[in-house]
């Protein structure tokens, strides 16, 4: 539903975004991870026609974002990072003329809005001025507003960005449903959410796809030699018999209060757990903890897009994460191309 093929976009001799390639498939949600200013809203905003691309292509729901932009918008629902809402309006007031500007028919309107107002737990708020929403009601009212029209693509930029605990899960289970039958792809800095939301992962760093998988193929891809830990009570001896377990490539004693803690790495594919307890049993260790070592995303996101401080910091454009729209308002660029229905997004 989403295919990026080379997609480059340079603001002077800067390239923001440079040689981006990916595929987003119906009923995938894939998380679209990197530091700031590493690319991810620009390329959010070339695919949803905000920003045109200095080379590279991209066609979503079929259709090339240049050459049949229209066709394009129409099938993707949007929500920025800060969504432009219309302060004086009631929520389902709102979502009625997000539905008129998406070209919903008028005798289907009633039943698009009730059924978008459910799907986003806004039964609540829906005769509430959105001035009086709080931030997280106001996020889903203006996830919503991107829903209206039933599109097949959707694009989020932090969508929980500002919610508190509870109802960042509300939103996560959102997004969830939305993405069994749509092609989601959602920017985020919470990794919890990834390894909770997202089938797969895309992490840009410079305006480059640096890792591509599913989060635990990442986690598997950098976690390097596996290492098992284990921790015994009080103090025990010959703990250079782990050493000759077959499979464990070294055994070091680390530091422990009250305990030996022991941190055995293992060759490539080698399970060694049972071995471990079954010589502490015959030895007559006492057994207080036995784990395998794992890499978290975090980890590999840092990896993967960490610089030393001395390197030069990008551009201010770049740094922001959000790119000038070319001197236009926000009202000024959606008119230019005949949308208004994007003047909030």
């Amino acid at each position: 539903m989403i295919e990026v093929q080379s997609l480059t976009k340079r603001y002077g001799t800067h390239a923001a975004v440079e040689e981006v390639t990916f595929s987003v498939a119906q009923g995938e949600i894939v998380g679209f991870l990197g530091p700031n200013g590493a690319g991810k809203t620009t390329t959010m905003r070339c695919l949803t026609g905000f920003l045109p691309p200095s080379e590279g292509s991209a066609r979503v729901a079929g259709h090339d974002i240049v050459s049949d932009s229209r066709s394009a918008r129409a099938n993707t629902g949007y929500l920025p990072e800060s969504a432009a809402l219309y302060p004086e309006m009631r929520v389902r007031e709102y979502l009625a003329y997000r539905a008129r500007l998406e070209g919903i028919k008028a005798s289907e309107i009633l039943d698009r809005v009730e059924e978008i107002v459910g799907l986003c737990l806004l039964e609540e708020v829906a005769d509430r001025k959105v001035e009086n929403l709080s931030r997280g009601y106001r996020q889903r009212t203006a996830l919503a507003g991107s829903l209206v029209h039933q599109p097949p693509v959707l694009i989020l930029d932090e969508p929980t960005v500002g919610l508190d605990p509870a109802q960042i899960i509300k939103i996560r289970e959102t997004i969830r449903v939305l993405g069994r039958e749509r092609a989601v792809l959602l920017s985020t800095h919470i990794l919890p959410e990834v390894d909770a939301v997202c089938d797969r992962v895309l992490i840009i760093d410079r305006g480059r796809i640096v890792a591509e998988g599913t989060p635990e193929e990442l986690r598997r891809r950098l976690a390097g030699t596996p290492v098992v830990r284990a921790a015994f009570r009080g103090e025990v001896s010959s703990v250079e018999a782990l050493g000759a377990i077959p499979g464990v490539v070294s055994a070091q004693q680390t530091p422990g209060v009250g305990e030996t803690r022991v941190r055995v790495e293992c060759a490539e594919g080698a399970e060694v757990s049972e071995e471990i307890f079954r010589l502490a049993v015959s030895k007559g260790w006492v057994l207080r903890e036995l784990s395998r070592e794992s890499v978290s995303l975090e980890d590999v996101f840092v990896r993967l897009t960490h610089h030393e401080e001395a390197e030069a910091a990008p551009p201010e454009e770049a740094a922001s994460g959000e790119e000038p729209l070319a001197g236009e308002a926000p009202e000024e660029a959606a008119a230019s191309r005949g949308e208004s229905a994007r003047i909030e997004s």
